[in-house]
């Protein structure tokens, strides 16, 4: 007797995201959330990567869905703000910005304000993220990977197909 696993959908969304809406439209049986601070993938070998290879092949996702909004941008910046305007952190901030710019050479940006807003437009960014997904090495072919772009002050969706 060959039973198979339901083939399941990964949405990776950010943390501010609510999963109940996802689990309205769909059937809750068939998607797995991965949630984090944003849903972005920076090196092929991160992390967040080998979280959603893990979860592929666990779970047999058959499409993976990098769920994105604007409102993940605009809390990202105040955040960044909260912490440059610390007091406490600016010597380290000094430290580290010595460190990037005199000894860390794999990094690519020249100070941590650039390392840690990332390089690009967040749109950039999410479509980089579905294309590293897309064409990670150790990513099963017949994963189909899409960005749905979240609108959650209007509650709209926009999805754009990925080939």
């Amino acid at each position: 007797m060959n039973i198979e696993k339901k083939k399941k959908m990964l949405f990776l969304i950010g943390i501010e995201q609510n999963q109940a809406a996802f689990n309205n439209k769909f059937n809750n049986e068939n998607i797995v959330f991965l949630q984090c601070y944003q849903p972005l993938i920076t090196q092929p070998f991160d992390d967040l990567m080998r979280d959603i290879l893990i979860a592929v092949y666990q779970e047999n996702v058959e499409k993976i869905v990098v769920v994105a909004s604007k409102k993940d941008q605009k809390m990202k910046r105040a955040t960044l703000d909260k912490m440059f305007g610390n007091k406490g952190l600016q010597e380290k901030i000094q430290i580290l910005d010595y460190l990037f710019k005199n000894t860390m050479t794999e990094f690519t940006a020249g100070n941590i304000k650039e390392w840690l807003e990332a390089d690009g437009s967040l749109m950039e960014r999410v479509k980089n993220t579905v294309n590293l997904i897309q064409h990670h090495p150790l990513m099963p072919s017949n994963v189909k990977v899409k960005e749905l772009w979240v609108d959650q002050e209007l509650e709209n969706q926009l999805e754009i197909e990925v080939s």
